[in-house]
């Protein structure tokens, strides 16, 4: 198991922002709720861009993958082209690869680009803006738990 720490997170944020605003500058950060809330609201404040939007997805039980993937609460993007779609990581790509299939069914309008932290190379996506590759399970530090 690999530890995630806020230093850590705040350099990476960095270099996404920089990144993403030079090859993309989003209309819209749409996070993924629950993983990709913190990285949201982070590139939100680095690219003073205050349309951040969510929606959630449950593919997993703690560390356990469940046999179907529920993608709800979509925000209306019909007002909006440029939408990056933010999570903490790509894993299998099962699920992010659901929500850009939907987003882009009921928004076909949308330049839909992909921001991740932490992607896993043989996952089914990989995201346009990404900084490490996972090689083992990733504790994130904001992953609170309390006994």
């Amino acid at each position: 198991m690999r530890f995630y720490s806020f230093d850590e997170f705040v350099g990476d944020t960095q270099f996404l922002a920089r990144n993403i605003k030079q090859e993309f500058d989003p209309e819209v950060i749409l996070a993924i709720a629950r993983g990709g809330m913190s990285l949201g609201h982070s590139l939100s404040v680095a690219l003073n861009n205050r349309n951040l939007f969510s929606l959630n997805s449950i593919h997993y039980e703690d560390t356990n993958k469940l046999d179907s993937i529920k993608i709800f609460n979509i925000p209306d993007l019909h007002d909006y082209k440029k939408v990056l779609l933010v999570d903490d990581i790509i894993d299998s790509g099962e699920t992010i690869s659901e929500i850009k299939k939907l987003l882009l069914e009921k928004f076909p309008h949308l330049d839909l680009k992909i921001a991740s932290i932490f992607y896993k190379s043989k996952a089914l996506l990989i995201p346009e803006f990404k900084v490490k590759e996972a090689l083992e399970w990733v504790d994130f530090f904001w992953d609170i738990k309390i006994d």
